[in-house]
C-alpha cells in the first residue's frame, strides 16, 4: 500500500478523534469507505476537483450527492476537502482512517500473493496460522501472481515470509554455494 501523504494522514487523524470521542469510529469508516468508493470513478473525481469550476458549485455537488448517504460531519469533511483542493485524497484518507481503526481493534493487514488463487480452506489455515504467529487478529488481502512459479508469499506489517518455489530453490543455491549443506 502507498504511504499516505502527510495531508491525508493528517485528515484522516482528526477525523478519527471526532469519531473516537463520538463513538461513531464504525460509521465514520463506512461512510468514508462509501465516499471513497463513489470518487473512483473518473468522471466524478474529475468534477470534484476541477479548479475552473467555482469552489462553491463543487461543494453544492457534494452536498446534493452525499446528502442522506453520509453523517453531516463528513460531509463537513468532503467539503472541506473540496475547499482545501484536496478531494483527490479522500481515497488515501479513507485507507488511513481504516489503518488507525485496525490498530484499535488489533488487527494485523497482511497480504498474501499466489501462483493461483486459494481454496477457502487454504485462506482459513494461512489466516490461523499468521494470527498464531503474530498473536492477534489477521486481516488477509489476497492477490494472484501467474509469474509465480508456486507457492506464496505472505507480507505481515513489516515482515515477508517467502515460500515460493523459486525462493526455496534460491536458498537452497545459497546454502549449496556456501557448503552448508
Amino acid at each position: 500500500m502507498a504511504r499516505p501523504s502527510t495531508a491525508a494522514r493528517r485528515y484522516a487523524e482528526s477525523a478519527f478523534e471526532i469519531a473516537g470521542r463520538d463513538g461513531t469510529v464504525d460509521r465514520w469508516r463506512q461512510e468514508l469507505d462509501l465516499a471513497a468508493g463513489i470518487l473512483e470513478d473518473p468522471a466524478v473525481a474529475r468534477g470534484l476537483s476541477d479548479p475552473t469550476v467555482a469552489t462553491d458549485i463543487r461543494e453544492q455537488a457534494i452536498q446534493a450527492g452525499f446528502k442522506g448517504q453520509v453523517s453531516v460531519p463528513l460531509l463537513n469533511l468532503l467539503r472541506l476537502l473540496v475547499r482545501r483542493g484536496r478531494i483527490h485524497d479522500l481515497p488515501r484518507v479513507a485507507a488511513e482512517f481504516r489503518r488507525l481503526d485496525n490498530i484499535r481493534l488489533g488487527i494485523t493487514p497482511a497480504r498474501a500473493v499466489s501462483a493461483a488463487p486459494l481454496e477457502p480452506a487454504e485462506v482459513k489455515a494461512l489466516t490461523a496460522r499468521l494470527e498464531h504467529m503474530s498473536g492477534g487478529r489477521i486481516e488477509l488481502e489476497q492477490e494472484v501472481d501467474p509469474s509465480l512459479l508456486g507457492g506464496l508469499v505472505v507480507r505481515v506489517g513489516d515482515r515477508l515470509i517467502d515460500g515460493t518455489v523459486r525462493g526455496r530453490l534460491e536458498r537452497l543455491r545459497n546454502q549449496l554455494v556456501s557448503g552448508a549443506l
